[in-house]
């Protein structure tokens, strides 16, 4: 081979590696704006704390964010065992970041999950707990009884 061809390859080279580097840096840019927006998290508007939950659990969805992390690791990776980036630990500690982050999102989401379907058993527990929710029971089934008597009676007029 001559010269000229290994100084090509080396240039060559150079450009692959400052592209691949490039695209891990915009699917990291691509995953970080994929995630929630803080706003969405914090801010519900809602009626009760069962659509409060619901709204939130739709906040916390990651959504594309792990798609484009996926391909900043791929690339970085092939990067890496190319040799090919001089200077690689800001990457790898960015992508570190971002692993976290989602994961949180997704504990987040899982603990929203959890209590979205505690909150509405926990209501329908106490509703129908104490001594007082079977005199309550009593007294209902007694008024129903007293309105379908009552329209029997009127029935019985007519």
């Amino acid at each position: 081979m001559s010269q000229a061809t290994l100084g090509d390859d080396e240039e060559l080279f150079g450009e692959a590696a400052n592209e691949m580097r490039e695209d891990v840096e915009s699917s990291l840019a691509d995953a970080w704006d994929a995630l929630p927006d803080s706003d969405d998290v914090w801010e519900v508007d809602a009626d009760n704390v069962l659509g409060v939950l619901n709204a939130l659990n739709s906040a916390l969805d990651a959504g594309d964010a792990e798609d484009h992390l996926r391909d900043a690791k791929k690339w970085f990776t092939m990067g890496q065992r190319a040799d090919a980036f001089d200077d690689a630990e800001d990457l790898e500690a960015e992508i570190a970041a971002l692993e976290e982050t989602i994961a949180d999102i997704s504990e987040a989401g899982e603990q929203v999950g959890d209590l979205t379907a505690t909150v509405p058993a926990l209501r329908g527990a106490l509703e129908d707990a104490g001594p007082d929710a079977d005199d309550e029971d009593e007294a209902e089934e007694a008024e129903t009884a007293d309105d379908s008597d009552e329209d029997e009676n009127e029935n019985d007029e007519e």
